[in-house]
């Protein structure tokens, strides 16, 4: 029998939660991933006319951290950023967070992904519009991701940046073939967010753990001051589409997939994860509790959005986006088919049915349940 994440939850996720606080939203995340597509979230029964087979479709919980409910939405969420992209060259740039803030991160989770987010947005807006580089306002696009390959607490932003900007109407592209100088990025990166750490704990604002006060916190900080952080620019690629895919797998389903989940056996989980250093698969196995703490650190906050739009692929830029694409000499990005007027759209719960594999006839719909309903038992015998 296959290890899924859906079963590890429900065997573990109640004795953890037992012995310790947890908020509202990692009880929901967990509750979604051990119902989703069972009877308990409802569904619908669909029959072969002629009577020859009947089948019983369970909904989805569509939580975000579920692994079971991410493709649909990722596949939706790929096919309208590859009709945004621009036909240009892109560079994939990552900044992370250093360790060390990982406990002042954990104390102020809501806040800090918002922090983090503004200071890579200036660091890259200010340092492309700044006519020394670029001076052009490029399109960026930035993921938020705080796990690592071992499920450790790793927050770090990944960004699709286009190799080149708008300016006064016309397109620059990057000179030589770099975006930018990677050793101004990091120390442009590390200030701004530096000075916004300083300036709510100066304000009283920042969240302190336990084990750190007031003044140690000013000596951490002031000590990050002198480090080198860890900002990498990519090599560029000529198109965005490679890396766009990449970000995808990060947007839903949580940090695990089913297909990494090795084994379960006497209270460990064991799964799979490519090691950095030496480019090799490994196993790694935790005991069932770590296993799903884990996890649930990477439950999004509530309202918490885990992607941005910058520049010319912001919101509301269709107009500077076109004009782009003119400059680039770009065919426009075609819009998707609409469903015809006698072929309604099906609902996101409800899948497509299959022909019936006696006769190739249609199934039909006979019954459905609501979430919280009773399933018609005597038709899931």
């Amino acid at each position: 029998m296959s290890v899924t994440l859906q079963g590890i939850f429900r065997q573990g996720f109640a004795r953890y939660a037992r012995s310790r606080r947890l908020p509202l939203h990692i009880h929901q995340a967990a509750r979604a991933i051990q119902q989703c597509r069972t009877a308990a979230l409802g569904g619908h029964v669909s029959a072969c006319p002629d009577g020859h087979t009947i089948r019983v479709h369970y909904n989805s919980c569509r939580h975000r951290a579920c692994p079971r409910c991410a493709h649909r939405q990722i596949e939706r969420w790929l096919e309208a950023r590859a009709r945004q992209l621009l036909a240009c060259d892109h560079f994939h740039v990552i900044f992370t967070v250093p360790h060390e803030l990982e406990p002042l991160w954990q104390a102020n989770r809501p806040r800090l992904a918002p922090w983090l987010f503004a200071a890579v947005r200036d660091t890259l807006l200010e340092l492309l519009h700044d006519p020394q580089y670029l001076g052009a306002r490029p399109g960026v696009l930035a993921t938020l991701h705080t796990w690592g390959r071992t499920l450790s607490f790793h927050p770090h932003v990944h960004c699709l940046v286009t190799g080149g900007g708008l300016a006064a109407g016309h397109w620059k592209p990057v000179r030589r073939g770099f975006l930018l100088p990677v050793r101004v990025v990091r120390a442009l990166f590390r200030g701004k967010l530096l000075a916004a750490l300083r300036h709510e704990l100066s304000q009283g604002r920042l969240a302190l753990p336990s084990e750190l006060s007031r003044t140690r916190c000013e000596n951490l900080l002031r000590r990050l001051g002198h480090q080198t952080w860890n900002v990498r620019i990519q090599e560029r690629y000529p198109h965005g589409q490679g890396v766009l895919v990449y970000l995808a797998r990060y947007l839903r389903g949580g940090p695990l997939g089913n297909r990494r989940l090795v084994a379960a056996p006497g209270g460990r989980v064991a799964f799979r994860y490519t090691d950095h250093r030496d480019g090799r698969e490994k196993t790694l196995a935790l005991p069932l509790e770590h296993f799903v703490q884990r996890i649930t650190w990477h439950v999004p906050e509530p309202r918490q959005h885990v992607v941005r739009y910058w520049g010319l692929y912001a919101r509301g830029q269709a107009t500077a986006r076109e004009a782009a694409r003119q400059q680039l000499r770009a065919p426009a990005p075609q819009e998707p088919t609409p469903p015809s007027p006698h072929r309604p759209p099906r609902s996101r719960e409800t899948p497509a049915e299959d022909p019936c594999p006696v006769c190739g006839r249609t199934l039909v719909v006979i019954a459905v349940w609501r979430r919280g309903r009773e399933p018609p038992h005597g038709l899931l015998v």
